[in-house]
């Protein structure tokens, strides 16, 4: 799976933030073992110290828990599941709404703009 990591902001972020989309579209399924650092920082041409950082971000989040034995697992909560899934969508609809706003577009230009693209992708 690509990490398309950008060099304009801090890359253990956008580790933390691909880690999050994996685990909140089921790539990575409660409960479920995770591949290690070392894994995971190769798979994303990253230093693993860098893939570390993530982690713990991660783990301090809640979304990743740390067993000694077993490694690192997605935690079993899929109400934090689910709420982290609806701070990234929330994140997603703001940016989207900023952007509108930018173009010059009212919030009744962007309802309208949005319903029709919504009325023509349900026709396909």
């Amino acid at each position: 799976m690509a990490w398309n990591l950008d060099d304009n902001r801090p890359i253990y972020l956008q580790l933390v933030e691909e880690m999050q989309l994996r685990i909140v579209t089921g790539i990575y399924l409660p409960g479920e073992k995770i591949p290690s650092v070392r894994e995971l920082a190769a798979e994303a041409a990253v230093n693993p110290n860098t893939m570390q950082k993530a982690f713990g971000e991660l783990e301090r989040s809640g979304l990743i828990i740390t067993q000694r034995t077993s490694g690192r697992m997605v935690t079993k909560d899929a109400s934090l599941i689910n709420e982290i899934k609806n701070l990234m969508a929330k994140d997603i609809i703001d940016a989207f709404l900023n952007n509108m706003k930018q173009l010059g577009y009212t919030r009744e230009n962007t309802l309208n703009l949005l319903a029709d693209t919504l009325k023509k992708e349900d026709s396909l």
